[in-house]
């Protein structure tokens, strides 16, 4: 006979068929689901709920480096979209588009938001006369639509996802780069400080560069299946959307100038890199910064002990309420079925309390990533249940920043790069500057593709391209992504 636990939680194991193990995982957990249009998924409140935790600590962050929440429509009228040259081209095939409203025909296409320089900055040339009008920096957060992809693939490829998007402006370059670190610093405070998640910041080659921008940089993570995920970005677009969009003003020498411009993201993808990043066979593991119910108290009812256990345990619930913990005193489930449901849901700490903990004064605790148990007095709970927690942190963090570390190669040959890629690494290699030879390299490998440039800026002096034999240009990592 199946066991229930075999089939409430997880049937596959991480190491042997990630992509199963996760559908499992966010389906089972009740963090998303499927809906009837391909690409598209429901962020069920288990999920939402982390995404509005990212929402509020990004936004006092963004508040202490001047940046402003408002919204812009999600429909832009063609005309603006096809003003950039290169961003039209780069997002034309993933871009949606309305015709008609009900049974009338649209004069003008209207396209749905696929990214929102094109509806932003028409206002901007409004706003925009004087240097006292700089900076501008403004947010929004949104949902955007980008049609274009085969095998969607829930938080990370999706055509619907939700994100949020900063347009600032400043008066010359050095300012606007000068804030965009600034940022990126404030995400990495969201990634690495609630998520754990650690990663490598490094700038895109121009092939793969955000269409209209200058440059962009990207905050990268790897993931146990091999895969690198595209992280919180800084888009530095210097005047290249001033011009197309006529956005001016007037210096402190009344001498016209064009703007500088900087454009940022986070989306949902990194929920999807954080529950597939720490969680194992046993279900989701929530960084406790980050999980909104951190604790569960699970009284061991036993016949003719049940007053004393229960006393004890709403004893220790009332002490730990500012931790507003999860009380089960279910009695139509059993303890061990008890236990799986909270590991697969992912609460950081288990607090158990069973007769002799009663008499005791103490609970028996594990962290959801310990296999060991130890005992708490009651009273050095409070002092306790934070360290377990923070302990839980660091080492999501330690153990992610190790896997992303053991799994980096660097080579000069060929060779070494394809059995380096197959065998799901994140290779380091000499390269000239040609999207030609990027296209050649992604095509050799099965699909990988050049992440950014190596952030130390090696000198490649002597070094050959490991694709065309020409002198190399740079070091730059190589990887396969969503």
């Amino acid at each position: 006979m199946t066991e229930k636990k075999s089939e409430e939680g997880l049937t596959v194991k991480k190491s042997e068929n990630f992509t199963e193990w996760f559908v499992q995982l966010i389906t089972k957990t009740k963090l998303a689901d499927y809906t009837d249009v391909s690409g598209c998924i429901v962020f069920r409140p288990a999920s939402y709920i982390l995404w509005e935790k990212i929402i509020d600590e990004t936004n006092k962050e963004f508040k202490k480096i001047g940046i402003e929440n408002g919204y812009f429509p999600m429909f832009i009228p063609e005309k603006f979209l096809s003003k950039e040259e290169d961003h039209v081209k780069g997002f034309a095939p993933e871009v949606a588009w309305v015709t008609e409203a009900g049974k009338t025909k649209l004069n003008e296409r209207l396209a749905v938001r696929p990214t929102s320089e094109a509806i932003i900055y028409p206002s901007y040339s409004k706003w925009i006369r004087s240097w006292r009008d700089l900076p501008l920096i403004f947010n929004q957060w949104c949902s955007v639509v980008r049609w274009e992809f085969n095998n969607p693939v829930p938080f990370f490829r999706t055509r619907e996802f939700l994100w949020n998007e900063i347009h600032s402006v400043f008066e010359s370059k050095e300012k606007a780069i000068e804030h965009g670190e600034k940022v990126i610093k404030a995400y990495n405070k969201i990634t690495e400080d609630l998520m754990a998640i650690p990663g490598i910041y490094g700038q895109k080659t121009d092939k793969e560069k955000f269409a209209g921008a200058v440059f962009t940089k990207k905050v990268h993570t790897y993931l146990q299946n091999g895969k690198i995920v595209e992280g919180a970005c800084f888009h530095y677009d210097g005047e290249n959307f001033a011009k197309a969009y006529d956005i001016k003003f007037k210096n402190k020498n009344e001498k016209e100038m064009y703007v500088h411009q900087n454009t940022h993201a986070i989306t949902t993808r990194m929920l999807g890199t954080m529950f597939a990043l720490h969680s194992d066979d046993n279900g989701l593991v929530i960084p406790p910064k980050m999980a909104s119910k951190k604790i569960v108290i699970v009284p061991l009812i036993f016949k003719g002990k049940e007053k004393q256990v229960l006393e004890f345990a709403e004893k220790v619930e009332r002490k730990l309420k500012k931790f507003e913990p999860i009380f089960d005193d279910r009695d139509e489930i059993s303890p061990g079925r008890k236990f799986s449901e909270h590991e697969l849901n992912g609460i950081p700490l288990r607090l158990e309390i069973g007769p002799n903990e009663a008499q005791k004064k103490e609970v028996t605790a594990k962290i959801r990533i310990s296999k060991e148990k130890i005992k708490i007095k009651e009273s050095e709970l409070l002092k306790k249940i934070p360290e377990l927690l923070n302990e839980m942190q660091n080492k999501l963090y330690e153990n992610a920043k190790k896997i992303l570390d053991e799994n980096q190669k660097k080579t000069d040959k060929k060779s070494e790069l394809i059995k380096f890629i197959n065998e799901k690494k994140m290779v380091k290699v000499p390269l000239k500057e040609s999207e030609k030879v990027e296209e050649i390299l992604k095509s050799e490998t099965g699909g990988a593709k050049v992440l950014f440039i190596d952030p130390k800026n090696e000198s490649a002096k002597g070094k050959k391209c490991i694709i065309s034999g020409e002198p190399a240009d740079y070091w730059v990592y190589v990887g396969k992504t969503y």
